[in-house]
C-alpha cells in the first residue's frame, strides 16, 4: 500500500483526491491545509476513520509515514514544499506551475538531482485522447511535415476568482497570471507537440481587471520553432470558458482540436471527426480537461515499475523556460 499526503484542500486538492480515493493501492494518510477545518472535512470525506488533518506540511512528516505527497497550494509554496518532501525521502506530485521563477526551478532540478525519490508535473492535457492522437499522427509524420499552427485560451475569470484567493493575481504569489495559471497547459502542449522553441516575441495585457490584478489577463505570442511559427493568443477576460482550440497545419492535411473533439483533413479535403469520451469522469471543470485520473494513476505506475515519467521535471523543462522568457521580456 502507497501511503499518500496531500497538502492544499481546495478545488484542485479535492481533483487529487477524489482520483487516490479511487486507486485500490493508495491510502491517504493525511490532509494539510492552514484551516484546520478544510483539512478535516477532506479527511472524512476521502479517507478513511485513520486519515489525520494538520496545519503544518513538517508536523505531518514527523509524526506520519508518507511515500508520496501531493502538493495542491498557492503556487509560491510548491518549490519550498516540494525540497521538504525530497528532503524527507518522499515521492512528489505536484500541481503547475513546478516554479515561479527561473531561479526556484534551478533550486527544485537541484533538490531532485540530490535525492532518490521522484518528482512529477500535473500537465494532465498530455493524457487527453485528443492530445495522445495528435502527438502519434505528428511523431509518425502520417500528414507530412508540420506548417504552421495556432492556439486559442479564451476563458473567464472575475473578480470574485481573485478576490476570494488572498493570492492569485500578485507577482509575489501567483508568479503571474493567466500564462502561468491557465494558459500555461496550452503552452505546454505546444513544446510537448513542437520541441524547443527558438524564438519568441510577446504582449501581454491587464484589460478588465485592472483596479483587482497586477498581474497579465491576456497575452499574444509569436512562437518560432524548428518548423517555422505559432501563433498563440490567450485571455481570461472572455464571456464564458471555452474548449481551448489548436490548429496544425500540415503538408498533407489539417489538424483541428477543441475540447473532446479532433478533426482531420487531408489534403483532398475528406475529414474524419473523433469525438473522444476522455478518461471516465470528469472530476473538476470539463475546460481543464478529464485526464487527471490516468496523469496521476501513470506516476504511481511509473514508481512502480522504474518507467520515466510522461511529466517529470526534464519533460517540463522546455515549456517552464518558454514562460520565464515570455515573462522576463515584459515589463513589470
Amino acid at each position: 500500500m502507497i501511503r499518500v499526503g496531500i497538502v492544499g484542500c481546495g478545488n484542485i486538492g479535492k481533483v487529487h483526491a477524489e482520483v487516490l480515493k479511487n486507486m485500490e493501492e493508495v491510502q491517504i494518510e493525511a490532509f494539510v491545509d492552514k484551516n484546520l477545518i478544510n483539512a478535516s472535512r477532506y479527511s472524512k470525506l476521502y479517507g478513511t476513520e485513520k486519515t489525520c488533518s494538520y496545519t503544518s506540511l513538517s508536523q505531518m512528516f514527523d509524526e506520519e509515514k508518507i511515500d508520496v505527497l501531493h502538493i495542491c497550494t498557492p503556487h509560491s509554496l510548491h518549490v519550498p514544499m516540494a525540497k521538504e518532501a525530497l528532503k524527507r525521502n518522499v515521492h512528489v506530485f505536484m500541481e503547475k506551475p513546478p516554479a515561479i521563477s527561473e531561479k526556484d526551478f534551478l533550486s527544485l532540478k537541484n533538490a531532485k538531482k540530490n535525492s532518490e525519490k521522484e518528482v512529477g508535473i500535473c500537465f494532465q492535457n498530455r493524457y487527453n485522447e485528443t492530445t495522445e492522437k495528435v502527438y502519434d499522427i505528428l511523431k509518425k509524420k502520417k500528414l507530412g511535415n508540420v506548417l504552421g499552427a495556432r492556439a486559442f485560451v479564451t476563458w473567464k475569470r472575475q473578480r470574485e476568482y481573485y478576490e476570494s484567493s488572498g493570492w492569485r493575481g500578485k507577482w509575489d504569489t501567483e508568479g503571474g497570471g493567466l500564462l502561468i495559471n491557465q494558459a500555461i497547459h496550452t503552452l505546454d502542449l505546444l513544446t510537448y507537440f513542437f520541441g524547443e522553441v527558438k524564438g519568441v516575441e510577446v504582449s501581454m495585457h491587464n484589460h478588465h481587471l485592472k483596479d483587482v490584478i497586477e498581474v497579465e489577463d491576456t497575452v499574444e505570442a509569436y512562437m518560432t520553432f524548428q518548423f517555422g511559427t505559432v501563433c498563440f493568443y490567450a485571455t481570461s477576460a472572455y464571456a464564458e470558458d471555452s474548449p481551448v482550440l489548436l490548429d496544425i497545419v500540415c503538408e498533407e492535411g489539417h489538424i483541428r482540436m477543441e475540447g473532446d473533439r479532433l478533426n482531420i483533413w487531408n489534403r483532398n479535403g475528406n475529414k474524419i471527426t473523433y469525438n473522444f469520451a476522455g478518461h471516465g469522469v470528469c472530476m473538476g471543470k470539463k475546460y481543464w480537461g478529464n485526464s487527471h485520473g490516468a496523469c496521476i494513476q501513470d506516476f504511481y505506475d511509473c514508481i512502480e515499475t522504474h518507467r520515466a515519467y510522461r511529466n517529470d521535471l526534464e519533460s517540463v523543462e522546455n515549456t517552464m523556460s518558454v514562460m520565464f522568457k515570455m515573462y522576463n521580456s515584459i515589463k513589470r
